[in-house]
């Protein structure tokens, strides 16, 4: 089985929680290391062997169309405009015709620093509808919380849990076959809450091995930087 070809970043999100800092710039487009987020994503992505990507826009759209202009080299973008933000779900269903074959989903406001290719490697073997990328989370009840059996299946998924049953959590990526979309609602609709907490059938989780830090406060931001 070969690896995915394309991927949907999810980067329309406003990013109201980090205040100033996403007034004039996109969050996706926020710098690390002198880098902005889409550029790590998009240079991950590529040592992946993916060669098309779909990027939502939304929030200070035309920052992003200026940034798909500029990119050079693999994977080729295509931009897809919200007017109105779907929600993770919702972009997924709008983007049905752009996928054939297994695809990636990624949250591109999150840092992750390895174990995509492992993940790929996972997914591949394991007959997964979804394979989600795992991380061990500091708080889990801001996170949604994933429970595995022995052979990295899931048997349970809470969204932002008051009293979580553990501290594993979807770090904001994974792999997907062209079949996931035959669960998606129409838009507006929220991956974790209207997908995934409704149905397990052919979700598996592998926890990765770098850190992971979800770009959405001032704090996680520096950490990230």
């Amino acid at each position: 089985m070969s690896r995915p070809k394309k991927a949907i970043l999810l980067a329309a999100g406003p990013g109201t929680r980090l205040g100033k800092l996403t007034q004039e710039t996109p969050k996706c487009l926020l710098p690390v290391r002198g880098k902005p987020m889409l550029a790590h994503w998009l240079d991950a992505l590529a040592a992946l062997g993916v060669e098309e990507a779909l990027i939502n826009t939304h929030h200070l759209a035309r920052q992003v169309l200026d940034f798909a202009k500029s990119h050079r080299g693999k994977p080729a973008l295509t931009l897809s405009h919200e007017p109105t933000l779907l929600g993770s779900a919702g972009t997924l269903y709008a983007a049905k015709n752009f996928i054939s074959g297994d695809f990636w989903i990624v949250y591109a406001d999150t840092l992750v620093g390895s174990g995509l290719d492992e993940l790929a490697a996972f997914h591949e073997k394991n007959g997964a509808i979804i394979s989600l990328g795992l991380f061990r989370a500091p708080d889990p009840k801001s996170c949604g919380i994933v429970e595995l059996d022995a052979k990295g299946k899931a048997v349970s998924f809470e969204e932002k849990p008051a009293k979580p049953k553990g501290d594993l959590a979807f770090a904001g990526v994974a792999i997907a076959k062209e079949r996931f979309f035959g669960r998606l609602p129409p838009p507006p609709a929220d991956l974790a809450k209207d997908v995934l907490s409704r149905s397990l059938d052919g979700v598996y989780g592998l926890t990765l091995k770098g850190p992971v830090i979800d770009i959405g406060t001032p704090g996680s931001y520096a950490r990230a930087k």
